[in-house]
Order: C-alpha cells, then structure tokens, then sequence
C-alpha cells in the first residue's frame, strides 16, 4: 500500500484506574469501528512497554474522507467526548504511507 492517511495517537492517562476505564471506553469503540467503517483499515491500540499509563493507537484509513467518516461516526463522537475524564495528554501526530510490507502491502 502506498496510500492512504493515518496518524498515532499518544495517550497519557491520569492513573491505574482512568487506565482501566480508558481500556473499557476503547474496547466499546472498536466494536463500532469493526461494524460500520469499511474504510477504517487498521485500528490498533498499544500498551507501551514500562509505561503502564499510556496507550499508543495507530490508525490506517483508505484515504482522508474515510478518516472523516470516521470522526463523524457515533462511536467516534462518543470516545472523544469521553475520553477527556481519562487522559491528562494527547499527542497526535498524522502520518502518510511511503510504502509497507506484510498483510496491508
């Protein structure tokens, strides 16, 4: 693949129990993301290695109108909205494809 938008998502959360609670909220939206979005190509959340209160996301989208979709979604819109009782940084960096190997080449 040689196309395509994406970002990282790096998420700072408050403590142990906003981690939980952030895990819960995320769990709830991939069941939306896996269920209406067909341009959503990959959606992977990370746990970061001895750093128990960070999560890392990395999104894959076909292009920008299905990143777009994608915020515009209910799940999406929800998540947002919720997340901010959890998370004390966000850190969003968007990322272009330059090409890959594996299961999206």
């Amino acid at each position: 693949m040689t196309s395509g938008f994406g970002l990282v998502v790096r998420f700072t959360l408050r403590d142990a129990e906003a981690a939980e609670a952030f895990d819960a909220l995320v769990t709830k939206t991939l069941e939306g993301i896996q269920a209406h979005e067909p341009g959503t190509l990959a959606y992977v959340v990370h746990t970061v290695a001895e750093e128990p209160n960070t999560r890392l996301f990395y999104e894959l989208y076909a292009d920008r109108e299905a990143f777009d979709r994608h915020e515009r979604q209910e799940h999406t819109r929800h998540f947002l909205a919720e997340r901010e009782k959890y998370v004390t940084d966000v850190q969003v960096t968007f990322v272009q494809s330059q090409g890959s190997a594996g299961a999206w080449s």
